[in-house]
């Protein structure tokens, strides 16, 4: 089995099934991100279509200002989530910093949420990596996937001694840094993602599919000097290290059992 610890399945649109398709083609594990409500009921209703798709909540930063005057409003929605993502912080996209008090503010509202009720949180850092890592170590947060990291070195290294787990994408098939630290990141803490449809299309100017995630292992692989079937081997293992014995993955998501269970 595959594993994608972050896409953005609801950002299909005419191609879902198609999406879908590759997914159960190729046993996919996928794990989509939402970026605010609106997209966790779509990808809700595509995480009924297919057993190897998780939904979870998040409310990225891009969109925090929009949510952060309704915060307890999400209360019912997070407890929902058996993982918590898409948050986090973008001082890099974002140029307008009058809008990172919101993001802040929203991120730890989430924050304070996964550490309550001991989520896992997916987590996205561009520009805003030292202060990630500060709000992470203020809320001892235990579990969570960094997301697309593609920060400064010394950073990566603090958050690796933290024992985060990082998802490697797409970039590392051209980024001389992305392969840096797809080199340097110890083997136990390896996840891979595609951040599908936008992540591909974000590099080339098309959109992604599912089986992109073969290329992000064949490349993983080549860098690693080791074999496509050893970088699966040790991300399977990662992913079942870090969602073992999570209560918030049995019900009401015993579907997902025996596709979890074949990880095993």
């Amino acid at each position: 089995m595959l594993i994608d610890a972050h896409s953005h399945l609801d950002r299909y649109e005419n191609t879902v099934q198609s999406a879908l398709g590759e997914i159960t083609q190729h046993t996919i594990f996928t794990i989509s991100n939402s970026m605010d409500l609106p997209s966790y009921k779509r990808n809700l209703k595509i995480g009924e279509m297919c057993e190897l798709v998780l939904p979870t909540f998040g409310v990225h930063p891009w969109n925090a200002p929009e949510y952060v005057e309704h915060l307890e409003d999400l209360s019912t929605v997070i407890e929902q989530s058996p993982i918590i993502g898409e948050i986090g912080l973008d001082y890099h996209f974002v140029e307008d910093t009058s809008q990172y008090p919101a993001q802040q503010k929203v991120f730890e509202f989430f924050l304070s949420a996964a550490k309550e009720q001991g989520k896992i949180i997916n987590v996205h850092t561009k520009g805003a990596e030292k202060k990630v890592l500060h709000l992470l170590n203020r809320y001892d947060i235990q579990r969570s996937i960094i997301h697309w990291y593609s920060g400064p070195l010394d950073v990566f290294h603090e958050l690796v001694a933290r024992g985060v787990y990082f998802t490697i994408g797409i970039e590392v098939l051209r980024a001389e840094h992305i392969k840096t630290i797809a080199r340097e990141l110890p083997a136990n803490q390896l996840l891979t993602e595609t951040d599908n449809p936008g992540g591909l299309e974000w590099l080339t100017g098309t959109p992604g599919m599912p089986a992109v995630i073969k290329d992000v292992i064949e490349a993983l692989a080549k860098l690693r000097k080791t074999t496509t079937e050893d970088i699966m081997q040790t991300v399977q293992t990662n992913f079942l290290r870090l969602i073992q014995n999570d209560p918030w993955l049995s019900t009401p998501y015993a579907r997902l059992d025996s596709e979890i269970n074949k990880l095993k």
